[in-house]
């Protein structure tokens, strides 16, 4: 995994208050599914198979419009979002 790494983002949060934010993993989960490490990626941000098929989807909906499109987009982004924060609380608890 070297080649990506090497330009991630460091998390702001973390560097000044030393705590861990909710979008921390995002870039090295990513990382992992582009190398194929699916595992690991969901491990690492398990939200990010639900951000993967938002995005897609956005981008499909640009060129592609969709019949209820609107409401597909709002499911999986509120889906993604209440992953987001279960993931960042028990990231916490455990």
């Amino acid at each position: 995994m070297s080649g990506l790494d090497d330009y991630m983002i460091p998390c702001l949060n973390k560097k000044l208050f030393g705590v861990e934010c909710p979008g921390c993993g995002i870039q090295r989960s990513l990382s992992l599914v582009i190398h194929g490490e699916f595992t690991a990626a969901f491990k690492m941000y398990p939200a990010i198979y639900l951000l993967i098929l938002l995005f897609t989807f956005i981008g499909l909906n640009f060129f592609f419009k969709f019949k209820n499109s609107n409401k597909i987009i709002s499911i999986l982004a509120i889906t993604s979002i209440i992953a987001i924060i279960l993931s960042f609380i028990i990231k916490k608890i455990i």
